[in-house]
């Protein structure tokens, strides 16, 4: 199921805006269980944790800062 630019961009503000901090509290609250390792490890940690939560999200975010693919063209200069 393809989403329009307009779907797509609601989405990605909800995502945003409500998915993300719970995924920051739930990446914290999850890492906050064990013993904390060195900053480096912890960094890759929370690297890893960035990228799992975002790749199953790229599709929706893809083109949305371009413009509007499916509009008509404007005469602007």
């Amino acid at each position: 199921m393809a989403l329009s630019y307009k779907a797509r961009r609601r989405w990605s503000l909800v995502i945003l805006l409500v998915g993300l901090p719970i995924y920051i509290v739930a990446a914290v609250v999850l890492t906050a269980q064990f013993e904390r390792p060195s900053l480096f490890v912890e960094l890759l940690v929370y690297v890893g944790l960035g990228l799992a939560w975002a790749m199953p999200f790229r599709f929706v975010f893809r083109g949305v800062g371009q413009a509007d693919p499916d509009a008509p063209p404007s005469d602007d200069p």
